[in-house]
């Protein structure tokens, strides 16, 4: 077998091209934030419009463009009545989490869930987590723009989203026939695999916060904005968002009202886990995408080593994608949403 044969070979050809859209994205790592949300929001928003279409008569296009207002119109509310609110409760969120840190504990107890919580690495997501979220709300008007290109990004693909379909199978019988075939390998994958499951992911952070939400208002916490927020953004994180929450959660527990309200605390989030892991999880995601949790935590290690918090939110998502590309699972991997 010669060179050209050898290069002409399926499998080399997918590899090259798979590797040339890894390196393009990594000279546009730049832009990563605008790349990933505007996936993430035109992904989204096309299966909320093919859910809604379904239940209400209404013209695509239209139905596209009342949806987007109305969801630009809740953010606006929503920023310009509760970001400082927001902005202090984070911020006192991680002035009481670093205060407490500072004090020296007599508890014998509490010195060693320190001790845990500091060599399982649980410290350093939560402070990224914090930065980012502290970051991102003071900085809002970097990411507002970020936010509405990729919204606007978003929304242009789904009212031409038949249009761009047309055109784009164009390439089908051009030059690049043989790299789009692959090209549109990968994003049928991509597709399949990581939309889904961050789909899943978004679904899963919203009940779950809701329901801490809930009841944090029972146990009469403070800045529970801010808490929110948090929380929202940690249920984002396969399996360890749950065990990452607890720990402000538990922190501020304790300082406002001892061991006991820690165990209020504790079980109510061991509840609001089992209906993920028992309700939501079965009906949002396959077995496929049920990772061993040490898997889970060693892509979570890596991936945030890599993509900083993106990669807390995205790890888990691309390796299963990876998963799927390399043919590890024998069958499509299934994320449905509940209909």
């Amino acid at each position: 077998m010669n060179i050209a044969e050898f290069f002409q070979k399926k499998g080399v050809k997918r590899f090259i091209i798979f590797g040339l859209i890894v390196l393009i994205l990594y000279l546009m790592r730049s832009m990563i934030n605008l790349i990933l949300l505007t996936f993430i929001f035109a992904f989204l928003m096309d299966r909320l419009v093919e859910f809604t279409a379904k239940r209400i008569p209404i013209n695509r296009k239209i139905l596209a463009v009342m949806l987007y207002t109305l969801i630009v119109g809740l953010l606006t509310w929503g920023l310009v009545k509760y970001l400082p609110i927001i902005t202090m409760e984070i911020s006192q969120l991680v002035k009481r989490i670093t205060a407490f840190y500072a004090e020296p504990h007599d508890n014998v107890v509490i010195n060693y869930i320190e001790s845990i919580i500091a060599s399982k690495q649980i410290t350093a997501y939560l402070e990224n987590g914090l930065s980012f979220l502290l970051k991102y709300f003071s900085d809002i008007s970097k990411t507002s723009v970020q936010v509405l290109i990729a919204l606007l990004l978003s929304l242009f693909f789904l009212l031409e989203k038949p249009r761009l379909k047309e055109f784009t199978s164009k390439f089908k019988d051009s030059k690049i026939a043989p790299f789009y075939y692959e090209i549109e390998f990968f994003a049928q994958k991509f597709t399949r695999t990581f939309g889904k499951v961050i789909e899943a992911q978004f679904i899963i952070a919203i009940v779950n916060c809701t329901l801490t939400v809930i009841s944090l208002v029972i146990l009469g916490f403070p800045q529970i904005f801010g808490l929110a927020i948090l929380i929202f953004f940690l249920g984002l994180i396969p399996v360890a968002g749950v065990i990452i929450s607890l720990v402000p959660l538990c922190l501020i527990a304790y300082t406002i009202g001892g061991f006991i309200k820690v165990i209020y605390v504790v079980v109510a989030i061991m509840i609001i886990h089992g209906v993920e892991a028992y309700i939501l999880n079965p009906k949002l995601m396959s077995s496929k995408t049920d990772l061993p949790v040490f898997y889970t935590f060693i892509v979570l290690i890596f991936s945030q080593n890599f993509f900083g918090v993106w990669g807390l939110i995205i790890g888990i998502p691309i390796f299963v994608f990876l998963l799927d590309v390399l043919g590890v699972t024998n069958k499509e991997i299934q994320v449905e949403t509940r209909k």
